[in-house]
């Protein structure tokens, strides 16, 4: 069974709770790490964390999660990967399958741009990309609910994910999961 490591900051909870999902939905796929980047983890403006780094060594497939601030991942999630240039320099991280997820406070809040920025980042480490395969906007179910084919982009209505955006989550999980079993 393939390790599914999920890497992410969290400020307010809410991309802890899609982390949670994403877990959920790769249980009995996969075995799951959740790897929640902490403020103590940076020193100095660095990422001082080698069991994470290790941990994503050993997985065959990882989700990166951050909320989007200002166009983009959050600082701390920034100083994570700056910190992976050691693993990149060696592609300790090349052919694992990588996807992402991310929330803002718009629905229109740039979200795209850290899906982007997480895609690029597993690039250079040589990983395999993984999006939703669930046209936007065209689900029964009602997920991919802002039709981001790169991966999972929500935001807040009245202060709450909705539900769909967290079975969106659950469902990515399950994708990281399945492909990876199929890879390793």
């Amino acid at each position: 069974m393939p390790l599914l490591a999920i890497v992410y900051f969290s400020i307010s909870g809410t991309t802890e709770q899609l982390a949670h999902a994403i877990a959920r939905g790769a249980t009995g796929m996969a075995e799951i790490a959740l790897c929640r980047i902490a403020g103590d983890d940076i020193v100095s403006g660095r990422f001082r964390n080698e069991r994470l780094l290790e941990t994503i060594d050993r997985a065959g497939a990882v989700a990166f999660g951050s909320p989007t601030y200002m166009g983009g991942p959050t600082a701390q999630f920034k100083a994570f990967a700056d910190a992976s240039s050691d693993r990149w320099s060696r592609q300790r991280w090349a052919d694992k399958i990588a996807g992402g997820f991310t929330t803002g406070a718009c629905a229109s809040g740039d979200q795209l741009h850290t899906l982007t920025y997480f895609s690029i980042l597993a690039a250079q480490h040589g990983m395999l990309w993984c999006g939703l395969d669930i046209p936007g906007g065209e689900d029964p179910a009602g997920r991919n609910r802002l039709g981001s084919q790169l991966g999972l982009a929500t935001h807040l209505i009245e202060g709450a994910l909705p539900e769909s955006d967290l079975v969106t989550a659950e469902y990515l999980g399950r994708r990281l999961a399945r492909i990876a079993g199929r890879h390793s």
